[in-house]
């Protein structure tokens, strides 16, 4: 299936294919002060349709993680990063879906604050 997304003032928009079985909820650092939840595809599954520079970009800790936001609104929409194999993976924030009924998404919850 194939969902839009974006952040809140549309600046950074994306779509994004595949099939949301459910999403993660982690409280590391940065995830519990966002309230993401995370739905990871590779990245090819993600199709950006603002431009590349449209988000900026925070790393933190070991620097291997892309989380991608909007400078216009502050939102997170997706991040990016890989696997443990290596392949390019992407995070998406399924609160920036349009038409998505959260409360019909399981979710499992993440201890990010033990890594």
């Amino acid at each position: 299936m194939k969902y839009k997304g974006s952040c809140h003032c549309g600046k950074v928009s994306f779509e994004v294919e595949g099939e949301l079985k459910g999403a993660m909820a982690c409280n590391c650092s940065i995830c519990q002060r966002k309230g993401s939840l995370l739905w990871f595809v590779p990245r090819t599954n993600l199709h950006l349709l603002s431009d590349e520079d449209a988000a900026s970009t925070y790393t933190f800790n070991k620097h291997v993680i892309k989380h991608r936001f909007c400078p216009a609104c502050g939102i997170h929409p997706y991040g990016e990063g890989a696997d443990a194999k290596g392949n390019a993976m992407a995070a998406i924030n399924i609160r920036c879906l349009e038409n998505v009924d959260l409360s019909t998404v399981p979710v499992q919850h993440f201890d990010g604050r033990a890594l």
